[in-house]
């Protein structure tokens, strides 16, 4: 016997409410597990491309996932040590740069020597604290980071699981759709389109955008000479998908960098901004244009609270599912928001246009 609508949807919040719980209590666990459904959801178009060209799904599926590795290890060879290298001497370095930075305030404000001054006080204790949790932090994060356990999770799991998903990609989809109620199932259908289109515009886009940023950023500023030019570049360009965020983070951090590497050299600070002129100009009215289109219907504020919410509850986890769910949350409001223009409580009294109400 059919199970009436109300039950029904007491038993899918329920499951809503089991995989909210899931992500709260397991987040670090099912990490690997959520990077592997992302990596075969953005790989999943050049497998059904190479089917199309006649290669099998199997054949497809292996040739991409060690296309997929072979890329990995060449960045992790490549690109990762120095990145680390980097971030480890700026860790270390920043307490010289606090106090560098109170001398100067020091000499420009000389009111400020006072130990009253309550300027001098913070930064006094911004020192203080920069030297006693600095390295510490960074050394935490390349521990965490190196962990034999974490490594051998994310080389084994990550692409098993996006292997497995890819392989079975079609029946996988096919068997969800022969859950949805019938009645609803072209509906259902078309939500779920309008979702997938927003999301692999987004993510596929702004993933290519984020590489391309973290590349331009990173050479740029290596090329003028910038001091851990490589550990900005590279933080700047890949928190570009968070709208303005990426720009004006890494612009503040490197040009306080230059402040203290070139003063007096105005050029060289000049060319240290204008890195990140260039790239936000670049980025905003040619690079996401063309890659990620204006079709996307995700607003930069909608993003940016999606990301700070998940990933405040969520962690990690909730920042890797914040722009799929932001995008699921937008198109299922634009389908209520559509629903409710159409219903009778809406319309009712309202006068066609054109008419006179009193006529």
């Amino acid at each position: 016997m059919a199970l009436p609508v109300a039950t029904q949807l007491r038993y899918w919040g329920l499951a809503a409410l089991v995989v909210v719980a899931i992500l709260w209590f397991l987040g670090d666990v099912i990490l690997p597990f959520i990077v592997g459904i992302l990596l075969a959801y953005i790989l999943n178009p050049v497998v059904n491309r190479l089917e199309r060209l006649g290669l099998g799904r199997a054949a497809a599926t292996v040739l991409m996932m060690l296309a997929a590795l072979t890329l990995l290890v060449a960045v992790v060879l490549l690109v990762v040590p120095p990145l680390i290298a980097q971030a480890m001497r700026l860790a270390e370095t920043a307490p010289d740069y606090a106090e560098a930075f109170q001398g100067w305030l020091v000499t420009q404000f000389p009111q400020l020597e006072t130990a009253e001054a309550p300027l001098r006080s913070a930064m006094d204790d911004l020192g203080a604290w920069l030297q006693e949790r600095g390295s510490a932090l960074a050394v935490g994060l390349l521990s965490s980071a190196q962990s034999l356990l974490s490594v051998v999770i994310l080389l084994v799991v990550v692409p098993v699981v996006s292997t497995y998903l890819l392989i079975d990609w079609h029946s996988l989809v096919a068997r969800v759709d022969a859950l949805f109620p019938r009645q609803h199932a072209p509906t259902i259908r078309r939500l779920l389109g309008e979702i997938d289109r927003a999301v692999a515009a987004f993510i596929r886009g702004m993933g290519s955008v984020c590489l391309l940023m973290a590349t331009y950023y990173g050479v740029a500023l290596m090329a003028v000479g910038l001091q851990f030019g490589l550990v900005v570049g590279v933080a700047a360009g890949l928190l570009t998908f968070i709208p303005y965020v990426g720009a004006v983070l890494g612009g503040m951090l490197a040009i306080g960098l230059a402040l203290f590497q070139f003063w007096g050299d105005w050029f060289s600070v000049f060319l240290v901004a204008a890195v990140f002129m260039a790239g936000q100009l670049v980025e905003g009215y040619g690079i996401t244009p063309r890659v990620v289109g204006r079709s996307v219907g995700l607003h930069p504020v909608w993003i940016l609270l999606a990301v700070a919410v998940f990933g405040s509850i969520f962690g990690l986890p909730g920042l890797l599912v914040a722009v799929p769910l932001a995008a699921a949350i937008a198109v299922l409001v634009r389908h209520g928001v559509g629903l409710y223009t159409q219903s009778a409580l809406y319309r009712e009294g309202s006068v066609p246009h054109g008419t006179d109400r009193d006529g």
